[in-house]
């Protein structure tokens, strides 16, 4: 009988392990899985924001690119609230504290929104993506100064290239506008300005919330909520009341659902970043976000049918070549 025994307690001890090593794939699949869909639905979200402004500017020849900043704002505050309201996310009460503490980083991210509007009406997509990475130098210099942090030889390595490529982008750019990349220069300091200045104003808002910390959807409502007021106050300014009185775009219920999506999308990337950062990590999420800038310029080029020349693509190709080398280069020197 104790043989038997024995046998019959191997077969069940090897049975477990069987399970047990279905049941560790199976999480692994899961893991994998949400990791991939995840990620594609960052890649998706963001892309797809890009063009819908892209068309709602050019291709409907749309100009209130404040109007259309203020109402896809509005759009992500209805639903941040919404979701709040029914207990799917928290956020954080905006106080008269948070307020104060915040207005300055809204300033800069309001107008880092209107120069984007701004921008994308004059230039193709491609180019835009091949522009913004002089954000990345500006925003080193500025870590340099502000923070004292040093970068190691490839990342101004990487950083010399993209200036390389954004400048003869530039050269060869066939359909050049000067206030569109007037405007693009400006955008790409005042974001970078507002990368900088948020580390510093995170850590003092934090202990002016009740929870003492500052999540993404807080994040996200406190913005979105005081760029109303600004975004009102310049449409006044810029006159674009006398624009949006007279179009006959907004008749359009095909413009109105385009200006929707925009402001949904607007919404959905914070979420999908959340998302992706959350199932694989700031390496990978930092390389797929370089990498997303490749399909991005070459649908922005057949979409919209930009007319292009051999010099202009080798120059955007080498653009986006160097955001992914630079997104490399940080991930050693983090490591």
């Amino acid at each position: 009988m104790k043989p038997f025994e024995t046998n019959e307690n191997d077969l069940e001890s090897g049975k477990l392990d069987k399970d047990r090593d279905k049941g560790t794939r199976s999480n692994r699949l899961k893991i994998h899985n949400q990791a991939l869909l995840s990620g594609l639905a960052y890649c998706v979200s963001s892309c797809s924001m890009i063009l819908i402004n892209k068309f709602v500017l050019s291709s409907y020849d749309f100009n209130a690119g404040i109007s259309l900043m203020l109402y896809q704002n509005l759009i992500s505050v209805i639903i941040v609230s919404m979701l709040s309201f029914l207990g799917v996310i928290h956020t954080e009460p905006l106080t008269w504290r948070l307020v104060k503490v915040w207005l300055p980083v809204n300033v800069i991210f309001v107008g880092m929104l209107i120069t984007s509007m701004f921008s994308l009406k004059y230039i193709n997509v491609a180019m835009v993506t091949v522009l913004k990475n002089v954000t990345n130098v500006i925003t080193a210099l500025g870590e340099m100064y502000l923070f004292s942090k040093h970068h190691d030889k490839r990342v101004w390595a990487a950083l010399f290239l993209m200036i390389i490529s954004a400048i003869s982008g530039g050269i060869t750019d066939i359909s050049f506008h000067a206030i569109g990349y007037t405007w693009q220069l400006v955008n790409c300091f005042l974001t970078a300005s507002y990368s900088l200045t948020l580390r510093r104003v995170m850590d003092t808002a934090k202990q002016v919330t009740k929870s003492g910390n500052l999540n993404e959807f807080s994040m996200v409502l406190l913005n979105n909520t005081l760029s109303l007021p600004l975004g009102f106050l310049l449409i006044v300014v810029f006159n674009e009341v006398d624009y949006l009185s007279r179009t006959p775009l907004l008749r359009l219920p095909t413009f109105w659902l385009v200006m929707t999506l925009s402001g949904v999308l607007g919404l959905a990337i914070s979420f999908t970043s959340m998302w992706f950062l959350h199932q694989t990590g700031a390496t990978t999420y930092s390389l797929v976000g370089s990498l997303n800038k490749i399909p991005l310029s070459v649908a922005g080029i057949l979409l919209f049918k930009v007319p292009t020349s051999l010099e202009n693509s080798a120059s955007i190709f080498f653009g986006l070549l160097a955001g992914v080398f630079f997104a490399r280069a940080k991930m050693r020197e983090r490591s």
